[in-house]
């Protein structure tokens, strides 16, 4: 196991909070890219990832585009692109709302539900083998600090 003044070939930092700041974002980035590997073979990005799994989480329910953005995890992302994208797939399609026409549902599709449950079970099997050295009361004690930080 190394520490992140390996990784980053870093001897010092400023402060502990400077060194747990720096920790954070190389790890997410580490993270993100186990993820990117493990749904490239379904040629998925991991923002289209997210919106099916917000898709699916609905429980075949719709969701506007306003509703998925405010759900998302990269709030950066544009999630009317992404939306296209996936209906280019099959994996969404797109309805106006018949009392509000500016309004558009999306859904997820069979094959939508599909894939986001391969994808899922592959970075499963990809990623959380990586988090071996972790107990599951030291995953929840990660969770509640980082809740902590966002205050």
């Amino acid at each position: 196991m190394s520490s992140i003044e390996e990784e980053i070939q870093q001897p010092t930092f400023s402060s502990p909070a400077h060194r747990a700041q720096v920790n954070i974002l190389y790890t997410a980035a580490w993270i993100d890219q186990q993820t990117m590997a493990a749904l490239r073979d379904f040629g998925l990005s991991v923002q289209q990832f997210n919106i099916l799994r917000i898709l699916r989480g609905r429980g075949g329910k719709p969701a506007t585009v306003k509703l998925l953005t405010e759900r998302m995890i990269d709030k950066m992302s544009n999630a009317s692109r992404l939306v296209d994208k996936l209906k280019e797939k099959g994996y969404v399609d797109r309805q106006e709302c018949p009392t509000d026409r500016r309004r558009v549902d999306i859904f997820i599709t069979q094959e939508g539900l599909r894939v986001v449950g391969e994808a899922s079970t592959a970075l499963e099997n990809a990623v959380i083998p990586k988090f071996r050295d972790l107990k599951d009361h030291e995953f929840d004690q990660l969770s509640e600090l980082l809740d902590r930080m966002r205050g």
